[in-house]
């Protein structure tokens, strides 16, 4: 973004002082005057719905795009408050870029807060950094049994998948880096995302269900919900969520956000709901590529899906009760003195 930003920020007071002044009206009194301003933005579903509904407007995401401004010099700040309170709009944000980025239009503005997202994730990670997970090499004998006949080679060596690969310094969004840099800020918010508000987490499966670009078998009388309709002055229509590219380093994060949705600890039937139909989404959109890494994750979710939607029976230990009434009868007829 351009270094001639009317009202730096240095602090809470100051992002809010400057966001009450893009969305041109002082903000709400739980906002404007709670003691810790910056969190109470994140859980504001008045300001937020102000604030997506900018990023979701005809127009939005170009260079003198004043709410990209804040979001940009709000996460540079360096105010961990503030910061993620910014993360809380990433799925808005991704979302709406992703679908126009198709279409070539000039996004500065998405593109300059996305980069600076994505040098913050490179800079906590370090230099040269991936992230990986060791795997058992099942050549191994087991540690819980022993062994019949000792090993008389040497253990195998673990395996070392590699979840995320190595953020390289990038100034400037392209076309072949898009998916990787997207990819690492949505790593960046799902590492946040036990903190985020559930509408946000509605966004985010609302952009998946649009990404994969197929519709939900579980919702064929309602397919109008796979594209969000924003207004659009060049038309005068509705603007249209498009299918987008989705290589696995895309994939991947949007499957992991998907399942903490449908799995974390939340409470909201809507949002296992949505995250559900996201996930079937993803799962057809696999078949359609034939990606056979993302058909075995999305495939596996739909299932746990399933499994969540499906009551649990209650015990029942009135045939234990019985069992036991009669262990009892059993019992005090052997130790009886007539026996």
């Amino acid at each position: 973004m351009p270094n001639d930003a009317p009202h730096p920020i240095h602090s809470a007071k100051d992002a809010m002082d400057a966001l009450a002044g893009i969305l041109g009206g002082a903000l709400p009194g739980s906002v404007a005057a709670a003691d810790d301003p910056a969190a109470a933005l994140l859980n504001d579903p008045d300001v937020a719905s102000a604030v997506t509904g900018r990023l979701r407007g005809p127009g939005s995401g170009a260079g003198n795009d004043t709410v990209c401004r804040w979001l940009y010099d709000a996460f540079r700040s360096g105010v961990p408050e503030l910061q993620l309170a910014v993360l809380r709009f990433v799925p808005t944000l991704a979302g709406v870029y992703m679908c126009r980025a198709v279409s070539r239009k000039p996004l500065a503005g998405f593109e300059a807060v996305l980069l600076a997202l994505y040098a913050h994730a490179a800079a906590q990670r370090g230099a040269g950094e991936a992230v990986t997970v060791s795997i058992p090499n099942l050549a191994n004998p087991s540690p819980y049994h022993d062994a019949k006949v000792a090993p008389k080679a040497k253990p195998a060596e673990l395996e070392v998948a590699v979840l995320s690969p190595p953020l390289e310094p990038h100034g400037t969004m392209r076309a072949t880096r898009r998916a990787r840099i997207v990819g690492a800020v949505l790593e960046l918010y799902n590492g946040k995302l036990s903190h985020m508000p559930v509408s946000c987490k509605m966004d985010f499966c609302e952009f998946c269900v649009a990404w994969a670009g197929t519709p939900s078998k579980l919702n064929k009388d309602k397919p109008q919900q796979l594209q969000q309709a924003a207004p659009d002055a060049a038309t005068g229509g509705a603007e249209k969520w498009r299918r987008v590219p989705l290589p696995w380093e895309l994939f991947q994060p949007v499957v992991r956000i998907v399942a903490h949705c449908l799995l974390g600890p939340t409470r909201s039937d809507e949002l296992k709901a949505q995250a559900a139909r996201a996930a079937e989404c993803l799962y057809w959109r696999a078949i359609e590529t034939m990606d056979s890494t993302a058909l075995l994750a999305t495939r596996s979710l739909v299932r746990l899906s399933q499994m969540v939607e499906e009551p649990i029976p209650e015990p029942s230990f009135s045939g234990a009760i019985e069992n036991m009434a009669e262990l009892e009868a059993m019992r005090a007829n052997i130790l009886s003195p007539n026996n």
